[in-house]
């Protein structure tokens, strides 16, 4: 049967996937996903907490790194839950679009986040003297609000470029939320404009950043190897690892899943489904992971909060 968005708005609908052929297991599997998001909740409003309660740390990398944070909290969807719970599978179609723009959208301010941290990191090692006067509260600021407004204006067009479809084929999405990448393919007419348009937003935000990334950290490692002490050689790298592990974890899921959509139709169905959810919810949930082990100043903050609650458990 075909269904056109136009002409049947409100009884399109898709069907999100859970784990296929384990529907009695459900509710222990939705019990790993609890805690996950849990902890990526948790966490990152933790560092959000930290960072706005300690002055020594109202500098413009956890500046950039609450930004990440935030982005992260609000990328986490319930609708997963939903489906382990409820078996709430269904989804109308403009409700499915509107989730798209913001899982796509979250994804590319993600990019840029990263990619303000590395031009931090940057100014701080290549240029320090500089670094008050580049890296100003109202720049920062310019810098987060760009970066929104980016990936926002080019993510728009995509639910009116899936509007115009009919959509023949089977409503049922191998994720359980929604993507353009997949939506697209189940259409019935030419998806030539959308694979376009597409490959033009990859390019102008995740391919731009994750060059700018790689040129900055290139220019880092040359001014560190100039450095005559070893010691302080490696202090200026530690200051990077950070960041660098946020980088691979947050692009090396978004390349899986990419060339998983393109290349692997032949795969089990689950390894599409994993992918989906390690894309979704390990970069959320290791960026808290990740800072606050290899951040000395993040990770004494996170010591005295645990120090402080244990107290109050004491006196209780």
């Amino acid at each position: 049967m075909t269904i056109s968005y136009n002409s049947s708005l409100q009884k399109a609908t898709f069907f999100l996937t859970g784990f296929q052929g384990l529907e009695d297991l459900h509710g222990w599997i939705s019990i790993p996903f609890c805690f996950i998001y849990l902890t990526v909740i948790v966490g990152n409003l933790t560092i959000l907490h930290i960072i706005h309660t300690y002055v020594t740390l109202h500098e413009p990398m956890y500046y950039f790194l609450a930004m990440l944070a935030l982005t992260f909290c609000l990328s986490t969807l319930p609708t997963v839950l939903g489906i382990f719970w409820f078996d709430s599978r269904e989804i109308g179609i403009p409700a499915c679009f509107t989730q798209l723009f913001f899982i796509h959208t979250l994804s590319l301010v993600d990019s840029s986040g990263l990619l303000s941290m590395s031009i931090d990191r940057y100014v701080a090692i290549c240029n320090p003297l500089r670094y008050s006067t580049v890296l100003t509260p109202t720049h920062i600021v310019k810098m987060g609000l760009s970066s929104m407004l980016r990936s926002a204006l080019l993510i728009l067009p995509l639910p009116f470029l899936l509007k115009r479809f009919q959509y023949c084929h089977s409503h049922v999405l191998s994720h359980a939320y929604c993507l353009h990448l997949e939506i697209m393919k189940l259409a019935c007419s030419s998806i030539i404009v959308n694979h376009i348009y597409g490959l033009f937003v990859v390019a102008c935000t995740v391919g731009v950043d994750s060059l700018l990334i790689f040129l900055s950290y290139a220019l880092i490692l040359r001014t560190v190897l100039s450095i005559a002490s070893s010691q302080e050689r490696l202090q200026a790298l530690n200051t990077c690892v950070s960041h660098i592990c946020a980088v691979l974890l947050f692009y090396i899921p978004m390349i899986g899943l990419s060339f998983l959509h393109r290349f692997g139709e032949h795969l089990p169905h689950t390894v599409h489904l994993l992918m989906s959810y390690v894309y979704l919810l390990v970069p959320p949930l290791m960026n808290p992971i990740v800072y606050g082990i290899k951040t000395k100043q993040i990770r004494i903050r996170f010591a005295k909060k645990f120090e402080f609650v244990k107290s109050l458990r004491g006196f209780r």
